[in-house]
């Protein structure tokens, strides 16, 4: 029987030198391939679904999840949130943190782990931590693959106005609440070609919000803090050696879709793939090809090669 990392599917905490305390799940065989995946904004590791982590650790990678501070089980930091007008302005605190200290979370968890060298993997928020990542600790990366994400530049990448608008509600202060809100916005971000499942998606939003070590809204606040003072980081992403893979699709209305062009026109070399009717969510119907596309990128690396070839 392959060997697997003890407490496989528990939650495991990790204390940083930061202050910060990480949680995450390690899945699959140690001997594997090691594959980091980075949630999004105001997610937890949980929408990281079973089936995706399932269907990358059957295709050989040792599969690592985390939950970004400021959600799920990891730490809410102390500091207040930004508020609205704050959020909209790009103005942040003077205590908040960037995507780059998010990133030292992510290695501070492959260092517990004793992982010197990961495929990484990040969505949205989770795909502008991995790029960070890549960026600034060049050494600690085997690949990258980028999903719906952007670069921070104004320009590109920005949401529709009808999606500033539902973000811009009241925050969920309930279970039930945050399960309508999830709902509410998910619908509308999902794109046109894959439906979102309701009682699939209303199961993710309540283990979620049951999750939470601490105010989901504070932390969703903090994390767009944090892009905000992050700025524009194409001149980083020139940086980033990698072999990049970037996904999205073509129907986002929360990370538009020049987010990911601009992102390909940024790291040398990468490779684009736009999956039509995709919106800014991972559906079930998808979760095959994309972790195909993922697995492909990361093996055709893992041969010496530079880069995967889309068909």
């Amino acid at each position: 029987m392959p060997e697997t990392s003890g407490a496989e599917g528990v939650d495991q905490y990790v204390p940083l030198p930061s202050g910060i305390r990480i949680c995450f799940r390690d899945y699959g065989d140690k001997a594997d391939p090691a594959m980091l995946l980075v949630a999004g904004l105001g997610e937890d590791l949980t929408f990281w679904t079973d089936s995706f982590v399932g269907s990358l650790v059957t295709r050989s990678f040792r599969v690592v999840v985390i939950d970004n501070r400021d959600a799920g089980q990891s730490t809410f930091v102390a500091a207040p949130p930004p508020g609205l007008w704050r959020q909209l302005a790009g103005r942040p605190r003077g205590d908040a943190y960037a995507l780059a200290d998010m990133g030292q979370d992510g290695i501070g968890v492959l260092d517990h782990l004793g992982i010197s060298r990961v495929h990484l993997v990040g969505r949205s928020m989770g795909g502008m931590i991995a790029q960070t990542i890549a960026a600034t600790a060049p050494e600690r990366v085997l690949s990258l693959t980028s999903v719906y994400s952007t670069t921070g530049a104004r320009k590109v990448g920005q949401p529709a106005l009808s999606t500033v608008l539902l973000l811009a509600a009241p925050p969920a202060r309930s279970r039930t609440a945050a399960v309508r809100a999830h709902l509410r916005l998910t619908r509308h971000i999902a794109g046109v070609g894959y439906p979102i499942d309701d009682a699939a998606e209303a199961a993710i939003a309540a283990r979620g919000w049951d999750r939470s070590a601490g105010d989901p809204a504070a932390g969703t606040a903090r994390h767009i803090q944090a892009i905000r003072h992050s700025g524009d980081r194409t001149a980083q992403m020139n940086r980033v050696t990698a072999p990049t893979l970037v996904i999205n699709g073509d129907r986002d209305l929360l990370i538009s879709p020049s987010g990911g062009a601009a992102t390909v026109r940024a790291i040398r070399s990468a490779q684009h793939v736009v999956i039509p009717g995709m919106g800014h969510h991972l559906p079930e119907a998808l979760v095959g090809p994309i972790t195909a596309y993922i697995s492909q990128h990361a093996n055709r690396v893992g041969e010496g090669g530079n880069h995967v070839r889309i068909s």
